[in-house]
């Protein structure tokens, strides 16, 4: 074993870099090798887990919107930093007074699966986790949302009031038309901050334990974040460098040129056509098992996938053409997206559906299901999968093709079909003028006429 500069190297061969050890605890495991390093914790436990702790003046202050998946991991990566404070704000129920409680006595822990099979911990308590907006937000550096895109307006409204001059405000992910909002929502205040884009979340990860405990499945290799900087914002360093610090060393970050090519790479591409493609004959009989949702899909699903990807790339090139300067080279094909993000998890690279397929990172993930009489499952259609990534995917990406006037008709037939099984009208025929295009996050919803009205923000 060797340790320096804060890098620990096992004979596992893991080597996971941590910003300081001094208030995390980290295992390695790998096979019957065993390396546990116990160091004191930065935080003791107290009555309420729900004040700022003295001493955090200079620290950057990050607050992190959400009680999810996403949210945890995030929590528990930044906490483990001693730089900085790190903040949660949940709105959902009762989920900041239950996570409160846990951290009276326990630590956040984040269990790292490697793709070696080794494994890691890191283990570390937020500063506040609290449903109160204003203590959350008042003072933060940067704000993550971290929430499904159908949250976000519910945040944005609750934080708007308490956002400060030059705070980053993050989608991780933004999901398709999270600028278009968040200037919407925070109105001329917009001006004075900086609003960025993840294209998709930094890791496959989830809750094995609300509060206590959530697992890192997979991390990707880099990740694409657009930047929007208001017009009297001064930001002290670069934003990407702070959001560098908050994530840790990977995903590297890498900035994309402008807004709109994050809207049209948003991952909400990936789950309707997949959903489409595995349920559009289904027949109502319940199934006896559930059918994974990434590594089973079929070469039906790979090509109404890639045919969507396709028409984002028109998308992107009808743009080029009619803004002068525009580089949307950022648009690329669902399939080089897999062989760049996923490039140690994929075993198979020959075609989109092999590198779905053997994927490590989505290693038995089923369709969204829900348990009927006799054990069996019927898809559940009112899940993130289809409820969310159409309204705040597919529809925003079909609103900028129909203001570029490309025609999508692939998209088309996924979003008739999803309407269909959300009771929703957003299309009408093949134009994007339905009764409910109110309640998606289409540029049209926020006053977009034009191509240009895009770039003119």
């Amino acid at each position: 074993m060797l340790m320096q500069s804060g890098q620990l190297i096992g004979r596992g061969g893991h080597c996971q870099l941590l910003p300081k050890l001094r208030c995390c605890k980290l295992i390695l495991q790998s096979g019957h090798y065993f390396i546990c390093i116990v160091v004191l914790h930065l935080f003791s436990p107290s009555k309420k887990n729900t004040h700022i702790i003295m001493g955090t003046e200079n620290k950057l202050k990050v607050l992190i919107c959400g009680g999810g998946n996403g949210a945890h991991c995030l929590a528990g990566l930044s906490s483990s930093n001693p730089d900085i404070e790190t903040r949660v704000l949940t709105l959902f129920a009762d989920e900041a007074e239950r996570w409160s409680k846990i951290l009276q006595t326990d630590d956040l822990t984040v269990t790292i699966v490697n793709s070696d099979g080794s494994s890691s911990e890191i283990k570390s308590k937020p500063t506040l986790v609290t449903k109160d907006p204003k203590s959350a937000t008042t003072g933060a550096d940067v704000i993550f949302l971290t929430v499904p895109a159908f949250a976000h307006e519910q945040y944005f409204r609750e934080i708007s009031p308490f956002v400060g001059d030059n705070t980053l405000l993050v989608g991780l992910p933004g999901q398709a038309g999270f600028e278009f909002q968040c200037l919407y929502m925070l109105g001329e205040k917009a001006k004075s901050c900086i609003v960025m884009s993840a294209e998709s979340l930094p890791w496959a990860c989830r809750i094995l334990e609300f509060g206590r405990l959530v697992q890192i499945l997979g991390i990707k290799e880099t990740l694409g974040v657009s930047k929007l900087q208001g017009s009297r914002s001064k930001p002290t360093g670069s934003p990407f460098e702070t959001i560098q610090k908050v994530l840790g060393p990977k995903p590297v970050l890498r900035e994309i040129q402008n807004y709109i090519a994050v809207n049209l790479m948003a991952k909400s591409i990936i789950h309707p056509p997949l959903m489409y493609g595995q349920w559009r004959s289904f027949d109502g009989k319940p199934l006896k098992e559930k059918p994974l949702f990434y590594q089973g899909v079929d070469e039906t699903q790979a090509r109404l996938l890639s045919a969507v990807s396709d028409e984002c790339i028109a998308i992107g090139k009808a743009i080029e053409t009619q803004i002068p300067g525009t580089d949307m080279s950022e648009v690329i094909h669902i399939f080089d997206w897999y062989l760049t993000y996923y490039a140690d998890q994929i075993t198979n690279k020959s075609s989109l559906m092999t590198a779905m397929q053997t994927n490590k990172a989505y290693d038995g993930l089923t369709h969204p299901m829900k348990e009927v009489e006799g054990g069996e499952f019927v898809p559940d259609f009112g899940y993130r999968y289809t409820a969310e990534d159409v309204p705040f995917g597919l529809v925003v990406m079909k609103g900028i093709g129909q203001l570029a006037g490309v025609a999508t008709p692939v998209m088309d037939e996924i979003i008739t079909w999803a309407q269909g099984k959300l009771n929703q009208e957003y299309l009408v025929g093949s134009e994007l003028s339905g009764k409910d295009v109110s309640k998606t996050r289409a540029p049209q919803r926020f006053g977009f006429r034009s191509v240009q009205q895009l770039f003119d923000v």
